[in-house]
């Protein structure tokens, strides 16, 4: 027998109270919480639920009755439908309101971390055109709206280039104009896309792993260069040069154009050959006066602008003196511990990925820096207290691990070395706030200051400094 799926009810004319994680609202029915996209504190609606759990229900909204006073209107034509910038309808004070709640919910409320003080959240400078890096995947299933499902015939153009629709890995919605990046990234993407039809170039067909173009990757940087990779399924050579030459030619602004022959099953270019075409091989950015060589494969935060205000935090706090030993913990390119490299006596950096340790490298010569030393490899397998007695104890150490936060075996090395301070930046407070139980052995959290990188979403960083507590 085959069993049938529960059908769950409507609740009408609920209120919505609040936001929630992962960009949604919410709102508490019969003391049940509910937890709905694309709503806004104020709204009352009929929700309709698909999910339902002992404490909790999840469901979407089927008709407005009222929209909330503080909504403002979405400025993109995407919105509701592509994952991306599900805030757009909260004005974004509020938006910044929420991301120091979620911060204060996480450490205190939830993980029970003592915080002496908690600064207010810094904003973005920038609120649309704020990525430097944006990646568009070609498809010959496009997602279609349930406007162009009405109107659909044989005659409905299936191809598409923008990005995956919300949990749906194998759907790809078509982007008209995205906010996210300067609309240089609009630009080439709809270019390359009429290319494509125009000289039946096909669309990557993911299920059957068959198709010319896959994917396009744009990087910009503040002092306005450009990089362009294009991402191909198949090696037809004819075909790629031709793309290759016309871009070039209809975009002078391409500083680096570049490409990759991606035959794998997934969209990962870590690990392939990426060829230089026409241009340089890097972008170049700056902090105060210090240049960093950011390549095709290389990781530099996104927010250009803000993560100068991130790093500025998290120097702030670390309070070097001129004559500390810091490790950079996570330290990616390096971007951190060369920033933070003429204000102490020698920084160790260490990260997992060898491509980023080289980048590192480069980037501390490019800047004239002799007193940073970079190590690759996994990061509980390298900071043992062998590698620190060889290396001298840490005064300070600064950490910017993964979203899944530090493996125990970091933490527990940490603390057999005790240095003075910590300051630990995280892109998830809620893994940060266990990790901060965790040293709270010896550590006490003297300050946090939240930093908002990615405006319309629920993502927050947040810079937490530990001091070594007195015995």
């Amino acid at each position: 027998m085959t069993r049938k799926n529960k059908i769950l009810p409507v609740i009408e004319a609920v209120e919505i109270t609040d936001l929630a994680a992962e960009g949604k609202a919410m709102a508490k029915v019969n003391g049940m919480v509910v937890f709905v996209p694309w709503a806004a504190p104020g709204d009352v609606v009929d929700i309709r639920l698909y999910r339902k759990r002992r404490n909790y229900a999840e469901g979407s909204i089927l008709r407005v009755h009222k929209y909330s006073d503080e909504r403002v209107k979405p400025f993109c034509e995407h919105f509701t439908v592509c994952g991306g910038c599900k805030w757009q309808h909260i004005p974004y004070e509020n938006q910044l309101k929420f991301k120091q709640k979620q911060v204060t919910d996480d450490l205190q409320h939830i993980g029970k971390v003592h915080v002496e003080e908690f600064l207010p959240i810094v904003g973005s400078e920038k609120t649309v055109g704020y990525r430097n890096k944006l990646e568009f995947t070609f498809s010959n299933k496009r997602w279609l709206t349930s406007g162009e499902l009405e109107k659909k015939n044989e005659n409905t153009e299936m191809n598409g280039a923008g990005f995956h629709v919300s949990g749906m890995f194998d759907k790809v919605l078509d982007i008209g104009k995205c906010w996210l990046q300067e609309d240089i990234a609009n630009h080439i993407r709809l270019f390359v896309k009429a290319y494509c039809l125009k000289n039946s170039c096909s669309f990557f067909d993911l299920k059957a792993q068959t198709g010319f173009m896959r994917t396009l990757i744009i990087r910009t940087s503040s002092k306005g260069e450009v990089m362009v990779i294009a991402v191909f399924h198949e090696d037809d050579i004819p075909k790629r040069e031709s793309l290759l030459r016309a871009l070039a030619d209809h975009f002078p602004e391409i500083t680096s154009l570049m490409y990759v022959v991606n035959g794998k099953c997934n969209d990962t270019i870590t690990d392939l050959e990426v060829v230089s075409y026409s241009g340089k091989d890097h972008l170049t950015e700056e902090m105060e006066g210090l240049k960093f060589k950011v390549g095709p494969k290389s990781f530099y935060q996104t927010n250009s602008r803000q993560a100068y205000r991130l790093y500025s935090i998290a120097r702030d706090f670390a309070q070097l003196s001129g004559d500390d030993t810091v490790y950079d913990l996570y330290t990616g390119t390096g971007t951190i511990a060369n920033f933070i490299a003429r204000r102490a006596k020698r920084i160790i950096g260490i990260e997992y990925v060898a491509e980023a340790i080289r980048d590192a490298q480069a980037n501390a010569r490019l800047n004239g820096i002799n007193n940073a030393e970079f190590f690759a490899g996994d990061m509980k397998d390298i900071l043992t207290r062998e590698f620190i007695a060889a290396h001298r104890k840490p005064d300070v150490i600064i950490a910017d691990p993964p979203r899944a936060g530090m493996h125990d075996a970091v933490t527990e090395t940490i603390l057999s070395v005790e240095p003075k301070r910590i300051v630990y930046v995280s892109c998830n407070p809620a893994t940060q706030a266990r990790d901060l139980n965790r040293l709270g052995l010896k550590y006490g959290v003297s300050k946090v200051q939240p930093a908002d990188m990615f405006p319309h979403t629920h993502h927050v960083e947040n810079v937490a400094l530990l001091e070594l507590k007195k015995v």
